[in-house]
């Protein structure tokens, strides 16, 4: 009898400690990401012309235009030689054009510039590099010119915002230009290099930060912070690194968050905490894209590319990789697409 009350009280032990451990040790599962194809289109498909507000442009090969989230081509366009293009104007032109006409995303002509040289587009800004390769004008909507900004060494990086551009050129110096007078409202340089010249730059929508990838022996990742005529430098570490090429540095994340590259690297910087991650990679990067929650960065490396998926917390989720001549990445919302040779895929993301 008191073994039957013996084994009474340890079922009823066990079944305390199951219970227990179910309300204070177990953890719901995390969510993980799901990307299911949705549609597949060639670029060779005739365009649709139709109304469009939001029109997502694309560059694959020879060949430039405009889609819409439902897969449908609404204006393409090979060229022979050099082509730029943004979500609202793009042109085809020749290096030895005097004169170049441009459109808007519908096809329709917008104006001509007034100065020979390469056009370049970001958003609805439009600029024309001038032969030379030191000095480039921005433009007003109909090609005229709005002010021209003259210097004397070679440009060797640029970023353009809304209200500020920023270039930087082969002696190591940074210029920071008001978007509407044309005037320089600071000019400075990172230094710390035997050898300096800036490879890759971008500045915060509001100019408080700007972010530099620069020199050589030793190469470095730079950030500043605007107090008054000159920059204060807030970070910078040295790299492994020595790359002679030019580099992608883009700020993210509502400007919260800074990624570049360097040789076999991705670095993220967060500007609110100060923390920066590297993550050890094997193609050189060519676009940065995200969405809420997810940074997807494309590199390439000859006929191979790799798409990166890292989360805002500078997490590598994953990553895959194709073979195209040429490819390119763009994100709608929660939607990823995926140019490769002559098509475009769309890629739903979701959390679950």
């Amino acid at each position: 009898m008191k073994t039957k009350k013996h084994i009474g009280l340890y079922i009823l032990l066990a079944f305390f400690f199951i219970l227990l451990y179910t309300f204070l040790a177990a953890k719901p599962l995390g969510k993980e990401y799901h990307f299911t194809p949705e549609w597949k289109k060639s670029i060779a498909t005739p365009p649709v012309q139709k109304s469009i507000t939001n029109p997502i442009y694309f560059k694959l090969g020879q060949t430039i235009g405009y889609f819409t989230s439902d897969g449908e081509i609404t204006n393409s366009q090979t060229y022979p030689v050099k082509a730029a293009i943004s979500s609202n104007y793009y042109a085809l032109y020749d290096t030895l054009d005097s004169q170049t006409v441009f459109y808007d995303y519908t096809g329709k002509e917008k104006g001509t510039f007034e100065q020979a040289g390469y056009p370049f587009f970001e958003e609805d800004r439009i600029f024309i590099f001038m032969p030379g390769g030191s000095s480039f004008a921005k433009c007003n909507s109909d090609g005229s010119t709005q002010w021209i900004y003259e210097g004397i060494l070679p440009i060797t990086a640029f970023s353009s915002k809304k209200n500020l551009t920023s270039v930087g050129y082969a002696d190591g110096t940074i210029s920071i230009i008001d978007n509407i007078t044309g005037i320089e409202k600071t000019s400075f340089s990172p230094g710390g290099s035997d050898y300096k010249v800036i490879l890759g730059l971008d500045v915060s929508s509001d100019g408080t930060y700007i972010a530099s990838v620069s020199g050589h022996d030793k190469q470095r990742f730079v950030i500043t912070r605007a107090d008054g005529l000159q920059p204060k430098i807030i970070h910078h570490e040295y790299l492994d690194s020595n790359l002679n090429r030019r580099t992608v540095v883009r700020f993210c994340d509502n400007d919260r968050q800074v990624i570049y590259n360097y040789e076999d690297h991705i670095g993220i910087y967060n500007i609110t905490d100060g923390k920066n991650t590297n993550i050890k990679i094997d193609k050189t990067v060519i676009a940065i894209e995200e969405t809420d929650s997810i940074f997807f960065v494309l590199g390439k490396n000859e006929n191979q590319y790799t798409v990166y998926i890292i989360e805002k917390t500078q997490t590598l989720e994953g990553h895959f990789t194709f073979e195209a001549e040429s490819a390119f990445i763009k994100t709608n919302g929660d939607d990823l697409y995926i140019g490769q040779d002559s098509t475009i895929s769309k890629i739903k993301i979701t959390k679950q």
